[in-house]
């Protein structure tokens, strides 16, 4: 009796084991978020939701844009967590996404959600460009702080600037979009002609210009005010300048891959993207969020900085990403650091 109680209990067990592992859902997820955020944000959702197993593909925003139009024909992903809105305008006019309205998407900012009803994407916060400055290197170089993006073409910081690829990097894609948008087409080329001559090298991530500028190894990193800030409260040595001209920025956001298998647990990780809950989460990083009324002022951001914010013609820089990118690689990929 004994040998049996204990056999029918080990069948309970492993017809448990069997439902609980029948019940679970994965998802592969592609993101660009910050490998520090993404890591908490993980966590999250992983208590609310432990019937869902996430299987995170974490890379720089061109590198992740690129793997998905690769992969147009044959989707490998579920959900794109994390990526640049250029990035999803793109992957909507391609067809690539699935429209969906997360549970509660009415209680944020109109501007972070995509116009279509359904929306095909979400946004989550948004990240800005910015200046990171050594005070210490820069005065061992006898460099002036500059004010402008004009002032970054002075001969005085040749060899002394390092910024990001716009073909890896989301970071650099919003910089460069945004001098077109600032002086013009030729006036845009001219300008990144005129500052390449000062470019020391190209980064194929947008937080590292500013890394290495806190580190000490460069007086210049041209990067996102959110990695100034950081690296400032962590003690480093930065002055984070926002240029007089104005500042690009782009938007985190959020969308379901189109043709996913595991559509409901998909829309259930876009409803936790869009909850007061995440965009808390999102603010420890990001001084704008999508959830009005929930952004606390982030330490050591720079004063201006909101107000600095171009109107970002999201349209202009989607569709000509591919013509913009071609044409920078053409002029300046010399510079750029190995894969």
């Amino acid at each position: 009796m004994k040998h049996t109680t204990s056999f029918l209990a080990a069948l309970a067990v492993g017809a448990l084991t069997a439902t609980v592992a029948a019940s679970e859902t994965e998802l592969t997820v592609y993101t660009a978020v910050e490998a520090e955020d993404l890591a908490r944000y993980a966590e999250t959702f992983s208590q609310s939701y432990p019937d869902i197993k996430i299987n995170w593909v974490r890379d720089s925003t061109g590198i992740i844009t690129a793997k998905l139009l690769a992969e147009r024909d044959n989707p490998q992903a579920d959900v794109v967590w994390g990526l640049a809105a250029t990035s999803l305008l793109l992957l909507k006019s391609e067809g690539m996404l699935e429209p969906y309205a997360p549970a509660g998407v009415e209680n944020l900012d109109p501007k972070f959600v995509d116009g279509d009803n359904p929306p095909s994407w979400v946004g989550m916060d948004a990240w800005v460009a910015a200046v990171c400055y050594n005070t210490v290197e820069a005065e061992k170089a006898g460099l002036k702080p500059p004010t402008s993006w004009q002032d970054l073409t002075d001969p005085m910081y040749k060899d002394q600037v390092i910024m990001p690829n716009p073909n890896s990097s989301g970071t650099g894609f919003l910089d460069v979009s945004s001098w077109l948008q600032l002086f013009g087409e030729e006036g845009g080329w001219q300008y990144m002609d005129a500052l390449h001559e000062n470019i020391a090298r190209y980064t194929h991530s947008g937080s590292k210009p500013c890394k290495l500028a806190a580190a000490g190894e460069i007086p210049i990193g041209i990067s996102f005010a959110f990695r100034g800030a950081k690296s400032k409260a962590d003690g480093a040595p930065l002055e984070i300048i926002v240029p007089s001209e104005g500042v690009g920025w782009d938007m985190e956001a959020t969308a379901i891959v189109a043709g996913t298998a595991n559509l409901e647990a998909a829309q259930k990780l876009v409803d936790f993207s869009v909850t007061k809950e995440a965009n808390m989460m999102y603010n420890v990083g990001y001084a704008v969020v999508a959830y009005p009324g929930i952004a606390k002022p982030v330490e050591h951001f720079p004063e201006g900085l909101l107000d600095a914010m171009i109107d970002n013609d999201f349209e202009f820089a989607a569709n000509n990403r591919a013509a913009i990118l071609k044409e920078w690689q053409s002029r300046y990929d010399g510079k750029s650091e190995a894969k």
